[in-house]
């Protein structure tokens, strides 16, 4: 799912705004401001151009998770998670971390 300002899409199709559009069990509401995209595994995306907000379905807890939330566990210091293992200090430092040519 890619956004980019007022357009939205999955894969590179277009989703209008207001239409839901489902694909690969990835679901993708775009109701006004707030972009909302869900996965079948239990993650759900909510963007509105300035905030970002992940969240797991109970589900996913204690699964091995690791990233932005962490290993799911409540602790928020283990979050901001590299993919080598350990926590990052800064947000830009973990979010680079992340990066892929």
């Amino acid at each position: 799912v890619t956004v980019r300002g007022r357009n939205v899409s999955v894969n590179g199709a277009v989703v209008p705004e207001g239409d839901p559009h489902v694909h690969n069990s990835v679901s993708v509401r775009w109701p006004g401001a707030t972009v909302a995209v869900e996965s079948g595994l239990g993650v759900r995306v909510k963007a509105d151009g300035t905030l970002v907000a992940v969240t797991l379905g109970p589900e996913l807890r204690g699964s091995g998770t690791r990233g932005l939330c962490g290993p799911y566990n409540d602790d928020p210091a283990d979050d901001l998670q590299q993919p080598d293992g350990t926590v990052a200090t800064l947000v830009a430092a973990f979010g680079n971390s992340w990066k892929r040519p």
